[in-house]
């Protein structure tokens, strides 16, 4: 990995992108989950930055995100510098990721250079109610609740299990975003001018297929949307993976 500032992460830096693709992390997720797409991508002349939220893995030691301004904000100078040369550029974000993702395109259309295409996995748009009522759901499980609906979103190696203090680190990041999630809200504005670019499993347990198209009414841009065979976690299979590089290639390239 190369060198990086305190929120962006480069696992794989290319010395001549073609295009960057700027990843948000999911709901206690952190920086390292794509690992895999940026090795993936590369292959394309995309280069994958990624955002660290503060409290994750080598940050571990900072106190964790409180809203989404808070984490745009302190990433917003190093996001500007890695964008500065003028390539075609993406934002992705996967399940809590989409907020972060779109609230970003939505000031760098207001004060920076705007992104060519918004990519949104797994997650229906903000303005839709159930955010709110998902993450106030997730706030009053208790531990065996929240490690529960991991596994059934498919988020949580079984593996972990046999360590606890892995586990009780795990927990500690999800209740952070859940929080995060719960005191987020959504604000009208006009909609992006960029092309929206949806993905989805076909059998994600909560987020059904028909509701990532919610994400149309955003932008004025063009709309897309993908539906993959999977879970939550959709591309974490390989042949997956291949097909969620495709899209973002195709998308960047239009």
């Amino acid at each position: 990995m190369a060198p990086s500032g305190a929120w962006i992460r480069r696992y794989l830096p290319l010395d001549e992108p073609r295009q960057r693709l700027i990843c948000f992390p999911h709901a206690g997720g952190s920086a390292s989950y794509y690992r895999t797409l940026a090795r993936s991508l590369g292959g394309t002349g995309t280069e994958t930055l990624v955002v660290q939220y503060p409290g994750r893995q080598e940050r571990i030691a900072e106190p964790a995100a409180r809203d989404v301004d808070e984490i745009l904000t302190g990433a917003w100078d190093e996001l500007l510098s890695a964008l500065g040369d003028g390539r075609p550029f993406g934002l992705f974000g996967h399940s809590m990721g989409t907020v972060l993702a779109f609230e970003a395109a939505r000031r760098l259309e207001r004060e920076g250079p705007p992104p060519d295409a918004l990519f949104v996995s797994a997650r229906e748009a903000p303005s839709a109610a159930q955010e709110t009522d998902l993450a106030a759901r997730l706030a009053e499980y208790d531990d065996e609740g929240l490690v529960t609906e991991l596994q059934l979103l498919g988020g949580l190696a079984q593996e972990l299990l046999a360590y606890p203090e892995m586990i009780r680190i795990a927990l500690s990041w999800l209740r952070a975003d859940i929080s995060l999630l719960a005191g987020y809200t959504y604000r009208p504005g006009p909609p992006l001018r960029c092309p929206v670019v949806t993905l989805v499993g076909d059998a994600d347990p909560h987020v059904p297929a028909d509701s990532m198209r919610s994400w149309r009414t955003e932008t004025d841009g063009a709309f897309e949307t993908h539906v993959l065979d999977g879970g939550h976690f959709y591309f974490d299979a390989e042949e997956r993976l291949a097909e969620v590089c495709k899209i973002v290639d195709a998308g960047l390239r239009r």
